[in-house]
């Protein structure tokens, strides 16, 4: 399963747990809720917290996200869409920008990540988008505990 979303601008740390679980996600916090329903393509699933816009989706895909809280709200994309593990594909999408990242030669970003991250990483990944860098770090093992236990 491949689900496409897009997510309102009160839904941003949901939208960057999905992106970062591989999930192609738009989200554009500077767009009005009106504007918003009316770039959305109809192949994606469009996350809500607002009951007006949920009235506006009536007729196409849509998820109301019932918590505040980041972890629920995962556990309710999961659960409603039954999504597995092996949909997933962490860290293959720029968190900030939704394009799929792709390998960076380590000679390549010298000097535009902090010195010591460079001569104690020999793994980077580049988004050809904005351009943002990125390595393994602690964070990677914290967040891929995160996301066993959301799929556990």
């Amino acid at each position: 399963m491949n689900p496409r979303f897009a997510a309102e601008k009160t839904l941003g740390k949901l939208a960057k747990w999905l992106r970062l679980l591989g999930f192609d996600t738009l989200y554009e916090p500077e767009i009005t809720a009106g504007r918003f329903i009316e770039i959305v393509e109809n192949d994606r699933i469009v996350l809500t917290r607002t009951q007006r816009t949920k009235k506006q989706l009536a007729s196409r895909k849509h998820i109301f996200i019932e918590s505040d809280h980041l972890e629920k709200q995962l556990n309710q994309v999961v659960r409603e869409l039954n999504l597995k593990f092996t949909d997933t594909r962490p860290f293959s999408r720029c968190l900030q920008c939704n394009v799929l990242i792709a390998a960076a030669e380590k000679d390549s970003v010298w000097g535009r990540v902090p010195d010591y991250i460079f001569e104690t990483h020999d793994h980077f990944q580049q988004c050809p988008g904005c351009g943002r860098i990125y390595w393994p770090g602690s964070h990677s093992q914290r967040s891929l505990e995160k996301i066993r236990t959301i799929f556990d």
